[in-house]
């Protein structure tokens, strides 16, 4: 078990990972790769119990499906730190012939990737799928999901939630990035969406909500215990997680602008000055 020192260390070093990922190929997604760092630091590091030898059926343990497939970048690094494949591969993203493809795919049978996720809206649905399967084949472990708060403009989302809440799965624990921002602007303009709109709309689908800071440590591993202590009580539970996207990059910070773009030479150095670790560079 680690504790939060341990967790933020591993969490710049992820960040770290992530930009210079993304500058490599110059090509990526680094703003919402950066914002939920800490929450995918914490799922691997601290709360899910997982085979880092990976079995892609899952059985007997945790299972993780990552719906925002373009946080790819942030995905891989937690991946390769835990142990799934080597950190030395973290240089070949997206790049000819590599297994760490811009969205997460299966064909490259990457260790830790369960499900391909270019295409938003899809995570939910597969998420709720194995939730139930682990119900009926009596394994009492958990499956989570994270989503982006601009994918729920996708219908499938709310099919998804209707099933899960009627047909009682409550081993099932989602988490919505709530960074209020996507590709062409704020959620809130683009589809009117919020974070308190979002709850209004899930709790009357019948999930149990809870709210937590997915830009602090504490506030995560704090909420996720909680989530995971309300399993098992015959509703499925949904986290709001609220984000900045770009966190704690300064010039990166709750900006749309980020959400596609490669940072130049000058922004990542000024970008990996700002976060201190005591781990390796790849």
């Amino acid at each position: 078990m680690a504790n939060i020192q341990e967790l933020t260390q591993l969490a710049s070093q992820i960040r770290r990972d992530t930009l210079r990922m993304v500058h490599g190929c110059k090509s990526g997604h680094p703003g919402g790769s950066l914002g939920c760092a800490d929450f995918l630091t914490a799922l691997y590091f601290e709360v899910m119990h997982h085979d880092r030898s990976f079995k892609m059926d899952g059985v007997g343990e945790d299972v993780f499906f990552l719906s925002n497939g373009h946080i790819s970048p942030v995905f891989y690094s937690v991946l390769a730190r835990s142990g799934y494949f080597p950190v030395d591969e973290l240089k070949t993203f997206r790049k000819l012939n590599t297994r760490l493809q811009g969205h997460p795919t299966t064909a490259e049978h990457l260790p830790g990737v369960r499900i391909a996720s270019g295409s938003l809206g899809q995570g939910l649905s597969v998420a709720a799928g194995a939730a139930l399967t682990k119900k009926l084949n009596n394994d009492d472990k958990i499956v989570y999901a994270l989503m982006g708060d601009g994918e729920i403009e996708e219908g499938q989302n709310w099919e998804a939630l209707m099933f899960a809440a009627h047909h009682k799965i409550d081993n099932l624990i989602v988490t919505i990035d709530s960074n209020g921002q996507q590709i062409d602007g704020s959620t809130n303009d683009v589809a009117g969406i919020d974070g308190k709109n979002i709850e209004a709309k899930v709790r009357a689908f019948g999930w149990e909500i809870l709210n937590m800071n997915g830009n602090d440590l504490q506030s995560i591993v704090d909420t996720m215990a909680k989530a995971k202590s309300m399993t098992g009580k015959g509703k499925p539970i949904f986290i709001i997680m609220k984000t900045e996207m770009g966190f704690p990059i300064d010039f990166m910070v709750g900006s749309h602008k980020w959400h596609g773009i490669s940072p130049s030479d000058a922004e990542l150095e000024s970008a990996l000055q700002q976060l201190p670790s005591t781990l390796v560079d790849y």
